[in-house]
């Protein structure tokens, strides 16, 4: 019996809960054009990464009339929220703010804000009702209860068409960036504006091309990031505000340019000390060409820079992992690093024992070398390496003796192949062995 009459009590308060849940919706749904601006505003107030105008503000805006048209359907009529189809705007919308990089986690909170808002608007609705104070606090749970569940339901949809679209933006927009540089570099683009709008990078400037490679052996890792994070340390030590324009190649190397001053010299040292603390092991190896200016400059500092790279690869030396094109002899050692079987037969034909992979010889090159760039001038040698001007007389002499012949006999060639071993060393003389 007393079941009996506990039942018909607990038939009405749900009924009632019911009736002022579906009371409330509608008469906020009648408001919700106005709602869905007041809205609007509060988000692009609270959160200045979705400030837009024109057509982005005004997906905005169907964003959330779509949203909240959903979430009063099912409260008007007991829909469950698996049952509602969500509002293509709010998918649009998710698309639109990944292809503008704004942060998935922006797009999160546009919605826990908006539903802070709905249920503001629900709170002085409910108070207005006619009814017992539990009632309505009982009509307000649930309220709140399906807000929650359709917030929670649709976060989770946006968020992955979100990551899906942002996937697919980043590669055709990497795939159009990686095309029209490469018709740059091939001369195949001379239409600079149409050029700077698809790779975000000014072209009527003075450039300086480089090239950022590590070793693939032990590389486990994709080394975009590390590249993108080496580039900008680099851009900071040339002294350019300007982003750098970075193009991976693959997981182990990328191009860059930089817009830089038309005097500027790449400071080798104090780039080589950057890269020691960029997170690694292992360490990025950079080589750059020299500055040079508009379209046709994009191309030449680049070509530069793969040549600095190409004899930076033959050299092999982890002490040494800056190159610049503009350094003393690089550009012949890159002539020389096409054919390294021709290169080395002549380097052992033109310096004898001189051209022998040991430490006392390399010495003996690195004597000879020095003096020929100071104008055969013992005394200006000697102080360059902070020796005396009888032990520079020694080690030439010495040179001398083991390549059998005097250093005057071809001095051209002698210094070219002495410029040969100092960069690409052990590649042109470990032919030979000592």
């Amino acid at each position: 019996m007393c079941h009996d009459a506990w039942m018909p009590d607990v038939m009405t308060d749900r009924l009632t809960t019911r009736s002022l849940v579906e009371q409330a919706a509608s008469n906020l749904h009648d408001r919700a054009g106005d709602l869905s601006k007041a809205m609007r505003t509060r988000l692009s107030t609270r959160i200045v990464e979705l400030e837009g105008e024109g057509a982005i503000f005004e997906l905005l805006y169907a964003s959330i009339e779509g949203n909240i048209e959903n979430i009063f359907y099912s409260l008007r009529h007991d829909v469950a929220v698996d049952n509602i189809e969500p509002p293509s705007a709010a998918y649009e919308y998710a698309r639109r703010l990944a292809q503008r990089g704004v942060p998935v986690s922006c797009l999160v909170r546009a919605y826990r804000l908006g539903q802070q808002f709905l249920l503001e608007q629900a709170f002085v609705e409910f108070e207005t009702m006619g009814a017992e104070h539990e009632q309505r606090a009982t009509a307000f749970e649930r309220f709140v209860a399906v807000t929650f569940e359709y917030i929670d339901w649709i976060s989770q949809r946006v968020i992955t068409v979100y990551e899906e679209e942002r996937e697919r933006w980043l590669a055709e927009r990497s795939s159009a960036r990686a095309g029209k540089i490469e018709a740059l570099l091939a001369g195949a683009e001379t239409d600079i504006d149409a050029a700077e709008a698809v790779i975000g990078y000014r072209l009527r400037v003075t450039h300086l091309g480089a090239v950022l490679w590590v070793h693939e052996t032990g590389t486990q890792q994709d080394q975009v990031a590390r590249f993108t994070k080496a580039a900008a340390a680099i851009a900071e030590q040339l002294g350019t505000k300007r982003n750098p324009l970075v193009l991976p190649r693959d997981r182990a190397s990328a191009w860059a340019w930089f817009a830089v001053h038309e005097e500027v010299d790449p400071p080798l040292d104090a780039v080589q000390e950057v890269l020691a603390v960029i997170d690694g092991p292992p360490m990025p190896m950079v080589a750059f060409g020299r500055p040079s200016s508009g379209l046709s400059g994009f191309g030449r500092t680049h070509r530069e820079a793969l040549k600095a790279q190409q004899v930076a690869l033959v050299r092999d030396d982890p002490s040494r992992p800056v190159a610049g094109f503009a350094e003393p002899g690089l550009n012949v050692a890159a002539l020389l690093a096409h054919n390294l079987q021709s290169t080395r037969d002549w380097v052992h034909d033109t310096l004898g024992d001189l051209a022998l992979s040991d430490e006392h010889h390399e010495r003996l090159r690195r004597t000879l070398l020095l003096f020929f760039q100071h104008e055969s001038n013992y005394t200006a040698t000697a102080e360059a390496m902070s020796m005396h001007k009888n032990s520079v007389k020694y080690r030439i002499a010495s040179a001398e003796k083991a390549m059998g012949r005097a250093i005057s006999s071809d001095r051209q060639a002698i210094e070219l192949a002495l410029t040969a071993c100092d960069w690409l060393g052990p590649a042109v003389l470990d032919a030979h062995d000592v």
